[in-house]
This record gives structure tokens, C-alpha cells and sequence, in this order.
């Protein structure tokens, strides 16, 4: 298990939502590419990022500033990655992309980008509520089940999130992981110590949790 801390953009700044709603958003800086100096310096190899305005608008609003990222440390990104000329261009910067409405919507479209670039490069993202999976930006329903549409994925890397621990610092719902089996998991959502972080699985993201004070991330890193 590692540690991959996460830098969530939105309007070209680095935010964490509470439970997925826009509305309710915190500002943790105005600078996402200073912010992401300060992680490697604490010792972290991989960064995920999320373009929020890509994820709602279904294309790119942030690549730049996550290019520019890409420069200082290895990232996995996703949000408003749907198509084969975003997905290579992303693929151009960062170690692997994260498909998640694209991967519901288009499971052909998953499945040729596994095949043309490999299961180490291409994740998948499902993002959860009430046992449903859903999409864009977490704001549509897709009414899929989310352990028949893990069963169904080829990718072996997998991101999952259940939307109403995002951003509540109560601990993620290892009730819900406990039922995946035969993926690399990394577990999203509801990080709220370092107790959170000593698990078995493939890999953890530590959003708010940092942000917040909650963990000592530097010596999370370094244990790790």
C-alpha cells in the first residue's frame, strides 16, 4: 500500500468538495503547482489530480496548470478524460489517466484504451452512491450497480470512491471495498487519520485529512 496525495482543481485552484457538491467547496490554494513542490518535498512519489471543471463539462478546462504538475512529479489524472485525442494527450504528461464517466458511458472506449496503452496506465474510476455508480463530476445517476460494473472492467487498477464519505473526514466505507475482489484497489474518500492509511489495500488517496491537519502526511510518507 501507498500513499498518493491529492490535488483537486477547480477555477485553476486547489479544492476539496464536501460530498461531491460544488457548492460546497474549500480553497486550500491558489496555486496548485507550488502546492504540489510542497508534497514532493514530504517525500511523495505520485500525485492524483482532478480536474473538477473537466469532470462537469466533459472536456479539459485545467491542463495546463496539470501539465505543469506533471513536470515537478508523477501525477495520475482524471475529469472530463472522454475521448481518444484527451486520452493521448493527457497519456503525453501523466503516468496514467483515470476514466470514470467515459469508462459507464463508452465501456468500448475503457477497453481500447487498456488495450492500446496497457493496465498500468489506464484506471478506472467509480465513484459511488448508495451502491450506484455515478457520473459526471458525481452529478448524474448512472443506476448501475457498482460491484457488477467493477466485475465487468478490464482495467486492474481501479479508483474507488463513495461519494458521502468525500470530503466528511469519518473514515472511508471499508465495508463497501471489502466486497471487491481480483482489482487494485485505491481507496478514495473519508481519509481521517493515519490509522485511515494502514490497510491492505493497493493504495490510498489523503485529501482533506492533509489539508486539515489531521495527519502528519510527511511521516505517513516516510513509513510508507
Amino acid at each position: 500500500m501507498y500513499i498518493i496525495p491529492a490535488i483537486d482543481i477547480l477555477n485553476g485552484e486547489a479544492v476539496r468538495l464536501y460530498k461531491g457538491d460544488y457548492a460546497q467547496k474549500t480553497v486550500y490554494s491558489k496555486n496548485p503547482s507550488e502546492l504540489a513542490k510542497k508534497f514532493k518535498q514530504m517525500g511523495a512519489k505520485f500525485l492524483h489530480i482532478v480536474d473538477l471543471d473537466g469532470a462537469k463539462s466533459g472536456s479539459p478546462a485545467n491542463y495546463e496548470i496539470i501539465k505543469e504538475i506533471a513536470k515537478i512529479i508523477p501525477i495520475q489524472v482524471g475529469g472530463g478524460i472522454r475521448t481518444t485525442e484527451t486520452a493521448a494527450k493527457y497519456l503525453g504528461v501523466a503516468q496514467r489517466i483515470i476514466l470514470g464517466t467515459a469508462a459507464v458511458k463508452n465501456p468500448q472506449f475503457l477497453r481500447e484504451m487498456v488495450d492500446e496503452y496497457g493496465v498500468d496506465r489506464i484506471v478506472a474510476g467509480i465513484d459511488v452512491r448508495d451502491g450506484k455508480v455515478s457520473t459526471n463530476g458525481w452529478l448524474e445517476d448512472s443506476g448501475i450497480n457498482y460491484l457488477e460494473f467493477i466485475d465487468s472492467l478490464p482495467a486492474e487498477i481501479i479508483i474507488v470512491t463513495d461519494i458521502s464519505k468525500d470530503g466528511t473526514l469519518t473514515s472511508p466505507n471499508w465495508d463497501m471495498y471489502a466486497k471487491i475482489k481480483n482489482k487494485k484497489v485505491i481507496v478514495s474518500g473519508g481519509v481521517s487519520c493515519e490509522a485511515d492509511l494502514e490497510n491492505d489495500y493497493y493504495a490510498t488517496i489523503v485529501g482533506k485529512a492533509y489539508y486539515e491537519g489531521r495527519i502528519d502526511l510527511e511521516k505517513c510518507l516516510k513509513k510508507g
